[in-house]
């Protein structure tokens, strides 16, 4: 008779201070919106960063997002970073703001190593 072994995966060593950090930026915002359709609440798990008091996400999609779709149907959003729960507004980043897109693109570089998508502003209230 075979008997199995379970071994316990390793837990990665995290330094205490790696681990603050960790805590003090979040990786991932919750962003929920009005289904354009349906009506119902909608939330998607997404990366994120802030700049100058508003936070910026990225459709991979572009505009073939169900999320972005439901934005510009209706542009009320609500979110949540972290225990930090916003209400607020969302638009697309156009063209027209060169400098803000590029910013937004070197602070998700930065972060994830990606930033290739359509940006979208999420402004709280």
């Amino acid at each position: 008779m075979l008997s199995r072994v379970l071994v316990p995966l390793a837990q990665p060593k995290i330094s205490r201070e790696l681990s603050l950090a960790g805590m003090q930026e979040a990786q991932f915002l919750y962003l929920t919106t009005k289904g354009r359709n349906t009506g119902k609440m909608r939330e998607i798990e997404i990366w994120f960063v802030e700049y100058d008091g508003n936070y910026y996400v990225v459709s991979e999609l572009r505009e073939g997002s169900n999320w972005v779709q439901n934005i510009k149907h209706d542009t009320s959003i609500s979110f949540r970073v972290g225990d930090k729960v916003f209400k607020g507004t969302a638009r697309i980043v156009a063209d027209k703001k060169p400098e803000l897109s590029s910013r937004v693109s070197k602070l998700m570089d930065k972060k994830y190593g990606w930033s290739n998508g359509l940006i979208v502003e999420l402004k709280p209230s």
